[in-house]
């Protein structure tokens, strides 16, 4: 066991109170370790909502108050969670291209994007390997409109936050196997770092300057905007079916 891959930092503050109570609440480490992981899992990838917070390295807590997240964002709770209930896990740091957020950025403000944008996911330590956890970025309804959207899409997709061999069934539930949604966008390969921290002090976050004030105060509620509307799409739609 390395004792790195189970401690809190900054960004994975744990035992934060309102941490402390959402695991108390869910009767979380009551469960198995296959089940400790697929409960924090599911929570993360649908109850944390798809969206853009103020910055990459925010802490978990703050993620959790927000109630929603992307890639970075939504790792850094997951990542928390995960060693909050004695599991094991780590940081791989990436880049993907700027296309594969076209569509859910909105064009006009699609300037703001770097060429290649900070990406990561989180690998945990199950049954004598790790398996990479992808697959959590996008809530269940956010996904489901882009799919009705483009329906006659089954195979390779890349936009709208995806980046997928098969749009049609993306391997995102967690089966104790390896879960992906955005890695066919995945440009640069960082490595594997002990924690978020160590990879933002090494890299630095995906914007600085005027562009992150700018993005900070104003553009992220427009890009959110945009997501909202994208996922009312498919909760409308559900409710003319039902």
């Amino acid at each position: 066991m390395n004792p790195n891959y189970l401690s809190a930092t900054k960004i994975l503050d744990f035992k934060n109170n309102n941490i402390q109570s959402l695991i108390l609440l869910r009767n979380w480490k009551l469960l198995d370790d296959y089940n400790k992981i697929g409960a924090v899992y599911t929570f993360v990838k649908d109850e944390v909502k798809f969206g853009y917070n103020q910055s990459d390295d925010i802490a978990a807590s703050e993620v959790l108050l927000d109630g929603y997240g992307q890639c970075n964002t939504k790792g850094n709770l997951l990542v928390a969670l995960l060693r909050a209930l004695g599991i094991q896990c780590r940081f791989h740091g990436f880049t993907i291209d700027q296309q594969l957020q076209k569509g859910a950025i909105p064009s006009y403000v699609f300037w703001l994007a770097p060429k290649y944008i900070i990406h990561s996911w989180v690998e945990v330590y199950f049954e004598d390997k790790w398996i990479n956890l992808e697959g959590f970025i996008l809530d269940g309804p956010y996904l489901n409109s882009i799919q009705s959207k483009f329906s006659q899409t089954k195979e390779s997709f890349c936009g709208y936050g995806i980046a997928t061999k098969c749009l049609e069934k993306p391997e995102t539930d967690w089966t104790g196997k390896d879960t992906y949604i955005q890695k066919e966008g995945i440009h640069d390969d960082f490595g594997i770092y002990d924690s978020p921290d160590a990879f933002y002090a090494e890299r630095g976050t995906n914007l600085s300057g005027i562009r992150r004030w700018a993005y900070q105060k104003m553009i992220r509620h427009i890009i959110n905007w945009n997501v909202r509307r994208l996922r009312a799409k498919a909760i409308i739609a559900e409710v003319q079916h039902a």
